[in-house]
């Protein structure tokens, strides 16, 4: 006897909303639900989720669904599939839309109209919003939206959503029911679309029409293969360098603060266990990450900049023939690239690769990119070993040694992701040819709302994590470096007969080798959760290690306790930085599995502790020691 198996799916009318990628699809979705949004996974895949509520005039309340971005209903990816799956009706735990919205760019008709075309072979109900139809404008290209809804027998309403133009009207059509029920579906089949498209356009006057963008000038330039790729390394040489010059006062106001903090906290309370709880745990620790918080910042904004601008999908095409000869395509760059903030974004965006060698292969470099918590670490150990003089080029071009060591850094994880590619290459590849198909948007320039409001977001992101997890760490270091107290009559810092201290020096035995001594040994290990908090551990650990220097300046302290080697061979640990709980968590939602998540991290850690003891060995025989 057979079980029926029922989905539920939440009530009330489905608006879903369809599109290609960089059709604006993303920025009308925003401006339709505010901030009544809500993101979670499609049951039984790992692809995102985003789904809001729609007031309309007269005051429906609709369900806004955002599909994954689509080129076809024939799906080459797993973002694909969903799309094709939830237009369909298969996807687990959702309905069948009621309504299906498509978005077009109306400086692109020729392209996106086919999907639209699949979508009404469904036999959906469907409206179009003619999208971006000011750039259209712009670039000479007068589409009337009443002759194509004609064409297509469906609503055409014209839409900017950058400024929120023609939303009232889209709002209005919505209450309409008539718009709800299905259109006659074309006459065209998937073979024939193109031709179908193309008649249309002769009808309305634009199957001539093919217009100069400005962008094609400036790619000109941007895409050429010499000029091009030194733009590229220009680009990120100045946003290394404002890491460090940009930041350095609101990073010297923190620091200032958390020391005031941490002095009035000294003053007003007794001698004892909270006193300590407060000053060596939580405002050493905490404030010990915070104070990166201006570069953090810096780094998100140029890469936000960058991306709404239409900038990332050309350094992609520029950095596809490096990337085919290490055995992946230019589609990688954009998963790797936004492993730079964080590792798990880059991972999820490794849907899109439609090839299921390479989405592998993007996932276990992923994490060799510099992630933005690592740069805590990075700042740290450079700060306290790297002079703060400039480089002098030219007379006034100049560049600092600390941005340039840093520079070197990303740098070296990148290579080290370049020849991890190659090896796989040689071992998986299996002669593969592969060829890059991607749009290249617009240039424009990047709009302030959205790149605030990225800002904003990750901001908040990361105060969470000071807040939640970087403070829960901290107290458990504090506890673990507090008990038991030592005995009477024992010499030297209490935190050597903790608990943290016999932990270090059991894992010291280990590390010590690669130049590791035993503080940091235990700061590593709840830099498992987060590779920040080896920071706010380390402050933590020296706070409570009698040194009796002022641990807000950590970096002095370390200054003087550490041989440059040993911070040399750290800052190699760090270009692998193996531990990170939550990235192994992510590729194995990924991928379904252990055996993914189990194989990065061993060939990290193996690859992390072969690089810092060769850099350690390499640096005191050089007399570094």
């Amino acid at each position: 006897m057979q079980t029926a198996v029922v989905h539920v799916h939440p009530a009330g009318p489905l608006l879903a909303l369809l599109g290609n990628p960089n059709c604006g699809k993303t920025a009308l979705f925003n401006r339709l639900t505010g901030s009544r949004q809500k993101v979670a996974n499609y049951a039984g895949v790992t692809v995102e989720r985003v789904e809001g509520r729609l007031a309309t005039a007269a005051g429906r309340v609709l369900r806004l669904l955002d599909l994954p971005g689509a080129y076809s209903l024939y799906p080459r990816s797993p973002d694909e599939r969903v799309t094709r799956d939830v237009l369909m009706g298969h996807a687990q735990g959702e309905k069948r839309p009621d309504l299906v919205l498509c978005v077009v760019d109306a400086a692109n008709l020729r392209r996106h109209l086919k999907l639209v075309m699949a979508a009404l072979r469904l036999g959906l109900p469907c409206v179009v919003a003619l999208n971006m139809a000011d750039r259209a404008e712009r670039l000479g290209l007068a589409v009337d939206a009443g002759a194509l809804a004609a064409e297509l027998g469906v609503p055409v309403v014209r839409t900017v959503a950058t400024t929120g133009e023609g939303l009232d009207a889209l709002r209005a059509l919505l209450d309409d029911r008539r718009h709800w029920a299905p259109a006659p579906a074309p006459s065209c089949d998937e073979a024939t679309d193109a031709e179908h498209v193309q008649a249309i356009l002769q009808r309305l006057g634009l199957a001539d029409a093919i217009p100069e963008e400005p962008s094609d000038r400036v790619d000109a330039w941007v895409l050429h293969p010499v000029l091009g790729p030194l733009l590229l390394v220009l680009l990120l040489l100045l946003m290394f360098q404002a890491v460090y010059a940009w930041a350095e006062p609101p990073m010297g106001w923190i620091e200032t603060g958390t020391a005031w903090v941490g002095a009035q906290l000294g003053a007003s309370l007794p001698e004892g266990w909270l006193r300590s709880l407060l000053v060596d745990g939580i405002v050493a620790g905490v404030g010990g990450v915070l104070v990166f918080l201006p570069q953090i910042m810096i780094l998100f904004g140029f890469i936000l900049v960058l991306e709404d601008s239409g900038y990332l999908p050309r350094a992609a095409y520029l950095l596809d023939r490096l990337m085919g000869g290490l055995g992946l395509s230019g589609r990688s760059f954009i998963p790797l690239l936004s492993s730079f903030a964080c590792a798990i974004p880059g991972i999820m965006a490794a849907r899109t690769i439609a090839d299921p060698r390479d989405r592998l292969v993007t996932i276990a470099l992923a994490p060799l990119m510099t992630c933005a918590a690592r740069l805590p670490v990075y700042t740290l150990l450079i700060g306290a070993f790297v002079p703060a003089r400039e480089l002098t080029l030219a007379p006034g071009i100049g560049f600092g040694l600390q941005g340039l060591v840093l520079f070197g850094l990303y740098v070296a994880g990148i290579a080290s992701a370049a020849a991890v590619a190659w090896v796989l290459k040689h071992t998986t590849a299996r002669g593969q040819v592969r060829t890059l198909m991607m749009e290249l948007p617009s240039y424009h320039w990047p709009d302030v709302r959205n790149v605030l409001l990225g800002l904003w977001q990750r901001l908040a992101i990361f105060l969470r994590r000071v807040g939640g997890i970087i403070l829960a760490m901290t107290l458990v270091m504090w506890f673990l470096a507090s008990v038991p107290a030592p005995p009477a009559g024992a010499t030297g810092a209490a935190i050597e007969t903790s608990i943290a201290g016999m932990l270090g020096r059991g894992l010291q035995a280990v590390l010590e080798p690669i130049g590791f001594n035993w503080q940091i040994s235990v700061a590593l290990v709840p830099g498992m959760v987060a590779r920040e908090v080896v920071v706010s551990a380390l402050a933590t650990v020296y706070a409570l290690g009698g040194s009796g220097e002022d641990v807000t300046q950590l970096a002095s302290v370390i200054a003087s306790q550490w041989s440059v080697a040993t911070a040399l061979a750290l800052l190699a640990w760090f270009v692998f930085a193996p531990q990170c709980l939550s990235t192994l968590a992510a590729i194995r939602r990924e991928t379904g599995g252990w055996a993914m998540p189990l194989a990065v991290a061993a060939y990290l850690f193996v690859l992390a502790y072969v690089a810092a003891g060769a850099t350690y060995h390499l640096a005191r025989a050089l007399g570094a020691g």
